[in-house]
This record gives C-alpha cells, sequence and structure tokens, in this order.
C-alpha cells in the first residue's frame, strides 16, 4: 500500500483524450517526509509516519517537538501513519508514485452544514404544502405506542449535518503533475477547499 497526504484545491474540468469532458478535482499531494519507521521487531508491526506542510518549532508542545528532533528533520504540522515499508527517516514521499490510470481511496473530513432538518439531513418526503396543512417539512410522529413506549435509537431525527470522516474508494487518477506536486483525480473528494486528505493506493 502507498500512502500520500495531500490537500484540496478545488474542482475544474479537463478533456479526455477521446474528447469528452471530465469533472476533476485538483490535489496537492506531497512532498511529504518520514517522520518515523516503526517494525515488526521494535513495536509489533509495520507503518511509516509521514509529515505534511511544515510549521515553526515554536508552534509545537515539547513531546511533539521531541519527535522530530530525534528524527533529524523540520517539524509538520499534519502527521498521519501508513501501513508501508521499505522506507527510511527523512526521505520523501512525492506524486511520483502515482501514475495516470491508478485508483486511489481518498479520506477526509465533509463539509460542515450545520444543523438541518430531516427533509435535507435524511430526505423525508415531508407533509402537504398548502390547505392550510400546518406539517410542510417537520418529521411527523414518532411514537411507538406503549410497546417500548420510547423513541427507537438511531431514528432519523433533526440534527448536525456533515463534518465527519468520509471516504470514497475506487478514484481513477486522470493525470499526475510531478513538477507542480499536482494529482487530477476523477470526480469530487470529500471536503471543501484547503481540506487535507489521505491518499492510498492498494497493491
Amino acid at each position: 500500500m502507498i500512502g500520500i497526504l495531500g490537500k484540496k484545491l478545488g474542482m475544474t474540468q479537463i478533456f479526455t483524450d477521446d474528447g469528452k469532458i471530465c469533472p476533476v478535482t485538483v490535489v496537492e499531494a506531497g512532498p511529504c517526509c518520514v517522520i518515523q519507521v516503526k517494525t515488526l521487531k521494535n513495536d509489533g508491526y509495520e507503518s511509516v509516519k509521514i509529515g505534511f506542510i511544515e510549521t515553526e518549532e515554536k508552534k509545537l508542545n515539547k513531546p511533539l517537538s521531541g519527535v522530530f528532533k530525534r528524527a533529524g528533520v523540520n517539524p509538520y504540522r499534519i502527521l498521519k501513519e501508513f501501513p508501508m515499508s521499505g522506507l527510511k527517516v527523512g526521505e520523501f514521499l512525492t506524486v511520483e508514485k502515482f501514475v495516470k490510470g491508478d485508483k486511489v481511496s481518498i479520506a477526509g473530513v465533509s463539509k460542515g452544514k450545520g444543523f438541518q432538518g430531516v427533509m435535507k439531513r435524511h430526505h423525508y418526503a415531508g407533509g402537504p404544502g398548502s390547505h392550510g396543512s400546518m406539517f410542510n417539512r417537520a418529521p411527523g410522529s414518532i411514537g411507538a405506542s406503549s410497546f417500548p413506549s420510547r423513541v427507537w435509537k438511531n431514528k432519523g431525527l433533526p440534527g448536525h449535518m456533515g463534518l465527519e470522516r468520509v471516504t470514497s474508494k475506487n478514484l481513477e487518477i486522470i493525470d499526475v503533475k510531478t513538477d507542480q506536486n499536482i494529482l487530477l483525480i476523477r470526480g469530487a473528494v470529500p471536503g471543501a477547499k484547503g481540506t487535507c486528505l489521505e491518499i492510498r493506493k492498494e497493491d
């Protein structure tokens, strides 16, 4: 498995080789520095911790600052561990690990939409909108009679919508621009502009 961290820059559209318009998401992926390598012998499992977007040391707490000092690398704002092997501390991961046509899964935090009602949040049909109905966008009755005399768990009700971790799988890489650290990915990916993304390519 190959993993890298990236930042969503926005969406655009390009023409494919057969002349069709393809919507793509532009992602700035890497370069990501290897901060720590965990081995089966020392840690019981194999993984690699990578850092993305450099930051200032004064913005780190002491334990995190010590991690970078032991590794002998510059401090980074975002850290993530991926189950990879064969890398060394101080090595950089770039978009060169990906090629056009690769399938990737991308995880990120979706856009927050605030407090929403049942029609937007759970696609309720709602009630009549005329003749003095007074029903309109309300959720309707949620009672359960004498048994069990309560509302069932996981009932679709109004509440906070979005701002949760979402993973989109089997997304196709349309183009790789190694000189700009850019990936063009077909379709939409989770999050707003500037969202940090975890990009994984399965072997």
